[in-house]
């Protein structure tokens, strides 16, 4: 039998409400939900050339135009979401009148979608928004978010992160109002995805929902849902960045990736995430990948504050019991699984020790470093990029 009880359970509560259709094939569905809409035009916001990438992500859009629906394509380019993205495809959606916005692709092209579906209702560009008191109204016009990669959980998420090119940062925004409609996650979608960007999204997830197991914002029902995305990524990332053909892994990572969406809103993400946007603000880099790069070193400090906390990580993680109980089995774990991925370092991006003050100050001016169960000085952020730039390979 276990132990005395020691405490109450702290008052929470959550409102997620998207519809959400998961499996192999639910993709197909898209022709239906955009006729439920009573919608005769849609404007897809898509990743540019994912088309002719994808025979899965072609077949939906086929599938769309034989069912009578005008299809109005508002293609992305690579790289993070900038404010010139999200006002192109709230140009789009104001000229062409269309009745309901598709997002398809990552989760930069599912962020663009959501910024760009409030820009448009509220007739701001995005630098207008942001100077703006920044009123998000509910949506007059569905959303549906289609993911093609198994990593923000953008599908679920009330958030979104669009680059403010007059500033160079990541500008975070997030209501409730933000979220799609629809989350259509189909595995299927994912099976195109490069190697690379399998390992930098996956890890994104899995981060996200061991951030939800330390943050102070955690609630039971998120333990509940980011032990199981930790347990499914941690175990399927590796088969499916070695063999995206490997039907089950993907499958099971787009489940981890959903969850892992779901657990960063009802808890929140935590320091892993403002080091690593840090990164991204100053060198441009894919945003999974920056979260990867410090992963570890920030765990290595959250696990001095909970460490109860990332035992239960560590066990989901599938780490052997060693009788530490100190967290540090996560912290190892997390280093296997990187080194299994073939992660960059932080050296790789150009980064010296030059760089980590300015990093530093853009990590402690982050949302997500007071989600933290233990407020991080600007000490204890140098401190950790400087753990992570001495990684010289995994």
């Amino acid at each position: 039998m276990s132990g005395p009880l020691s405490e109450i359970v702290a008052p929470f509560s959550n409102h997620l409400p998207v519809r959400v259709r998961f499996g192999d094939g639910v993709a197909l569905e898209l022709p239906r939900i955009v006729a439920d809409a009573e919608a005769g035009s849609a404007l897809i916001v898509i990743d540019a050339g994912l088309e002719e990438l994808s025979p899965a992500v072609a077949a939906v859009l086929d599938a769309l135009a034989v069912s009578g629906v005008e299809v109005v394509r508002s293609p992305k380019g690579p790289g993070e979401p900038r404010g010139a993205d999200v006002d192109r495809a709230a140009a789009a959606l104001r000229t062409s009148g269309a009745g309901i916005v598709v997002a398809i692709g990552g989760g930069s092209v599912i962020d663009t979608a959501k910024a760009a579906r409030l820009c448009a209702q509220r007739g701001l560009d995005f630098a207008a928004f942001v100077d703006s008191e920044r009123g998000f109204p509910p949506p007059e016009l569905p959303l549906v978010a289609m993911p093609t990669t198994a990593g923000t959980g953008s599908e679920v998420s009330g958030g979104a992160v669009i680059t403010d090119e007059r500033t160079g940062t990541k500008l975070g925004i997030a209501s409730p109002n933000l979220r799609a409609d629809h989350a259509v996650v189909d595995p299927v979608l994912t099976h195109s995805t490069p190697p690379a960007t399998t390992a930098f999204s996956g890890v994104d997830a899995i981060a996200q929902a061991i951030a939800g197991m330390v943050a102070r914002t955690r609630t039971p029902i998120g333990d509940a849902i980011a032990l199981e995305a930790i347990r499914l990524g941690s175990r399927a990332l590796v088969p499916a960045y070695r063999d995206g053909t490997d039907g089950a892994a993907r499958s099971e990572m787009a489940c981890a990736s959903l969850l892992a969406g779901l657990t960063m809103n009802i808890s929140d993400c935590a320091a892993e995430h403002s080091l690593g946007q840090a990164i991204g603000s100053r060198f441009g880099a894919p945003h999974g990948l920056t979260i990867g790069l410090v992963l570890a070193e920030t765990l290595e400090r959250e696990r001095h504050v909970v460490p109860a906390q990332l035992e239960r990580v560590a066990d989901a993680l599938g780490a052997p019991a060693d009788g530490s109980s100190d967290g540090s089995r996560a912290v190892r774990a997390v280093r296997d699984l990187l080194r299994e991925l073939d992660f960059p370092v932080l050296g790789s991006l150009g980064v010296a020790d030059d760089d980590l003050d300015a990093l530093t100050g853009l990590a402690m001016a982050d949302f997500f470093i007071g989600q933290s169960p233990r407020p991080w000085s600007a000490t204890e952020v140098r401190a950790a990029f400087t753990e992570a730039l001495a990684v010289a390979e995994r």
